[in-house]
């Protein structure tokens, strides 16, 4: 999420933390509060509360806004302003059914010629799974168990395929991050190790079938009886009080 900083000349005078707020930051509170569920869907994120929020001026704060648009976060809206987005019911089953098509086939492929570094890197992400588990981080658990999918795809050695699979992972992120369960926000704990499991094994089959299960686990665990967009203190739902 790193972006230039601005100039500066739209910068107010109140400071916020130890220092200077720049895009970076807005996108990564109002992100980490979307994901952990303290902005609900298609609540309007005002640009002069913004604006005070941060104490920075109007223009940084669309520049911030531009770039979570960019990543699905926020949907803008001509003459309405910002929303946090808010994917369908079709859209998420949409996502999930070309996930389920895709890395099916990639779990069973990738057995054949997967190679001990990519096993090693596979190994080593499940560890970083594991801690950021262990320590309640929900936010990074979200991202990690995510980029296992991608990483996965990515020892296929097949980058059409590999690239397909980081957009729709980074789209399912958002939607489990919106309407996961709180028992089922991120992939359940030791799927991703007994999908490894079946690939060092060469058990293609079983990998495939595995990978199938695991994601149709994730998508039963989406309760799209969204909370209502909220009004309330932005400062402390951003995390800033």
């Amino acid at each position: 999420m790193s972006v230039p900083v601005s100039s500066g000349s739209d910068a107010r005078t109140r400071p916020l933390g130890p220092k200077r707020v720049d895009e970076s930051f807005i996108v990564e509170r109002i992100y980490n509060a979307v994901m952990e569920h303290r902005l609900a869907p298609a609540t309007k994120l005002n640009e002069l509360k913004l604006c005070d929020t941060f104490g920075v001026g109007r223009m940084r704060v669309r520049r911030a806004l531009l770039l979570l648009s960019n990543q699905g976060i926020v949907d803008l809206e001509t003459n309405r302003g910002a929303f946090v987005a808010s994917p369908s019911p079709a859209e998420a089953n949409e996502v999930f059914e070309a996930r389920t098509l895709l890395e099916s086939a990639i779990a069973h492929c990738v057995v054949a010629d997967i190679g001990s570094e990519n096993l090693d890197m596979l190994r080593q992400h499940i560890s970083l799974e594991s801690a950021a588990r262990d320590n309640n981080r929900g936010v990074d658990l979200i991202r990690l168990s995510g980029e296992f999918h991608v990483k996965l795809a990515r020892a296929s050695g097949n980058t059409i395929l590999w690239r397909f699979v980081r957009e729709l992972v980074t789209r399912s992120s958002l939607i489990v991050g919106l309407f996961g369960e709180s028992n089922h926000m991120v992939c359940p704990k030791n799927e991703h190790s007994n999908i490894l499991a079946a690939i060092e094994s060469g058990k293609p089959e079983e990998a495939e079938a595995l990978m199938i299960e695991h994601l149709n686990r994730i998508r039963e665990g989406l309760n799209f009886s969204a909370p209502k967009p909220q009004e309330g203190d932005l400062a402390e739902i951003l995390g800033l009080k």
